[in-house]
């Protein structure tokens, strides 16, 4: 679920954006091609609620390197987009709102949080009986 998450948000950002700017799912040590946003899920939890359903919540943190000398200016406006672009998205087919949506700058970075909680339902797998089995068995006495 985490995945399609990351893969959604990446599709709302890549929508917003467009190509120029690149989108990373993964850790990167060097090389970043500013500017570009980077998609990172943080301490998700799983929660029994009742009976085979469960409460996640999945906080994600969406960094974004800005290019320009103007760093502070260009955030402010990336964090506006991200309010727009990010507050629905759909997950395998459903819409899914974000809640807890705040930006903050720091060192020049943009760090965006944002939280897609939802309920999931854990669906049993039925699995198929054991053929019969014959036993024979003969006791000495």
């Amino acid at each position: 679920m985490i995945n399609s998450i990351i893969d959604s948000i990446s599709i709302s950002i890549n929508t917003e954006f467009g190509d120029s700017y690149e989108i990373y799912t993964e850790n990167i040590e060097q090389g970043l091609k500013e500017p570009c946003f980077s998609i990172l899920c943080l301490n998700p939890t799983n929660e029994l609620f009742l009976g085979k359903r469960y409460y996640r919540t999945n906080q994600f943190c969406i960094q974004y390197f800005p290019s320009t000398d103007d760093k502070s200016s260009e955030c402010n406006n990336v964090i506006e987009r991200l309010f727009d672009c990010l507050e629905f998205i759909i997950v395998t087919g459903d819409l899914t709102m974000g809640t807890k949506m705040k930006g903050e700058v720091v060192d020049g970075v943009l760090n965006f949080f944002i939280n897609y909680d939802m309920f999931v339902y854990k669906v049993v797998v039925a699995s198929e009986p054991m053929e019969s089995l014959v036993v024979n068995s003969d006791v000495k006495g």
